[in-house]
């Protein structure tokens, strides 16, 4: 049995898709475990480039089963859109399969998603408004509808009208908007989910008979650590867990099941939405590693915030996860400056601390303790084919991760293709 998760050491946007994409090759089945529609993975296979937001970046390893976890809130409409999209670039998605467990978004999830966005005003989260948070938030008071109810027409649409009905005395009474057509949304959304239901099944099941079957299982996180439900910077997070813990409830296996972390790390530091950012430039620098790096989010087209890498917020992901190595990718993104840094402490109040706090208050108030190392240029990337031609000093900047952070990089990755990726040491 081998079993690897796949997720994101930071805020997310690190380049995970473009990791799972090299090693589903090696795996029997891919697995997303959370999240929905907000994530954005993107994915560059020759001359083409793909952009996903639901399905597994395995999809394009071809006989592999990809799997969207009972941990996922899914738009049907999104899903049925994304596989079009596919299907119309020559990808075949017959092996996708959708937890029976996984739970449904609808019209109003949406609505309430912009609507409470919109009544916070500056104190907005910065959510995708794709009705991710909502949804959620019916699973958690069990009123939400699961891909399993869909089997059961009547049912289904009682539960359906049912919600429809009680959301609408909240956007009618509450913030004065006009209430949702409750026959409309059952008939659009139950022509997308008879679309769709050929590829529900109970997955718990067929993982966990894999995992005896002693298949090779990559899971795929979205979002990133920094943004868990948990332990990220609450209230700018998203409402899942896409740390390692995750992955057992999102898709259905013994917490025993998981063999090995690899954590997506970014040469800088990203963020998208509010919330403080330690190591956050405001100068041309961060606007030079945003403009190189195409620092845009892939769901929402905003520009993303750029710093430079935070060790305190790796080493603290690494005790979350439990990463037995790292991948660390845009490091072509850095090249040209004479100098790079890592934040190697924060300053408080005068003293230094080298824990990330729990509060935003306090994280707010702590100013970066860098470590200045030389830089390399554009010249010495041209034709890195392997770890071995990277110039030296970007190996001691990948060094100087390892020793900061504890964690050993196993892939380096110097550009989008599948070409640009450096293995130093073989994981699954």
């Amino acid at each position: 049995m081998s079993t690897l998760v796949i997720l994101g050491a930071q805020w997310g946007d690190e380049g995970k898709g473009k990791i799972t994409d090299y090693l589903a090759n090696k795996a029997d089945f891919v697995v997303r475990y959370q999240g929905g529609d907000n994530a954005g993975h993107t994915v560059e296979i020759g001359e083409n480039q793909y952009k996903l937001h639901l399905i597994p970046s395995g999809i394009f390893a071809g006989d592999k089963i990809c799997v969207l976890g009972n941990g996922l809130v899914i738009n049907p409409k999104s899903l049925l859109e994304e596989i079009k999209y596919l299907n119309d670039r020559g990808i075949n998605t017959e092996n996708l399969r959708i937890s029976d467990r996984a739970h449904i978004i609808f019209p109003y999830h949406i609505l309430l998603d912009q609507l409470e966005e919109e009544k916070k005003g500056k104190n907005k989260i910065g959510t995708t408004v794709k009705g991710i948070g909502p949804c959620y938030r019916d699973k958690v008071e069990r009123t939400g509808i699961r891909m399993c109810d869909v089997f059961h027409k009547e049912f289904f649409e009682e539960r359906l009208r049912e919600n429809i009905n009680n959301k609408n005395e909240i956007i009618e009474k509450l913030y004065g908007k006009e209430g949702l057509d409750a026959d409309a949304i059952i008939k659009e959304y139950s022509g997308y989910l008879e679309e769709i239901k050929k590829y529900i099944a109970d997955t718990t099941d067929l993982l966990n008979k894999s995992l005896k079957e002693n298949k090779k299982i990559l899971f795929e996180g979205a979002q990133g650590t920094l943004l868990d439900l948990d332990f990220g910077t609450y209230p700018y997070l998203t409402s899942s867990h896409p740390i390692s813990g995750g992955v057992s409830i999102g898709a259905g296996i013994s917490p025993f099941g998981l063999k090995s972390a690899l954590g997506v790390v970014k040469a800088y530091t990203t963020r998208v939405g509010r919330g403080p950012f330690p190591t956050e430039l405001h100068d041309e620098i961060g606007d030079a590693i945003r403009e190189k790096g195409h620092e845009f989010g892939t769901t929402t087209g905003r520009p993303r915030r750029c710093g430079w890498l935070d060790a305190v917020m790796l080493k603290y992901s690494a005790q979350i996860n439990g990463f037995s190595s790292f991948a660390v990718t845009r490091i072509d993104t850095l090249a040209g400056f004479d100098k790079v840094k890592i934040c190697v402490g924060y300053e408080l109040d005068g003293e230094k601390i080298e824990a990330f706090p729990a509060s935003l208050e306090t994280l707010a108030k702590c100013n970066p303790i860098y470590e200045e190392l030389d830089g390399w240029s554009d010249e010495e990337m041209t034709n890195v084919e392997k770890y071995e031609d990277l110039p030296q000093t970007a190996k001691n900047y990948l060094k100087r991760i390892e020793e900061l952070s504890g964690v050993k990089v196993s892939i380096a990755s110097v550009g989008p293709k599948r070409s640009e990726t450096l293995i130093i040491e073989e994981i699954f």
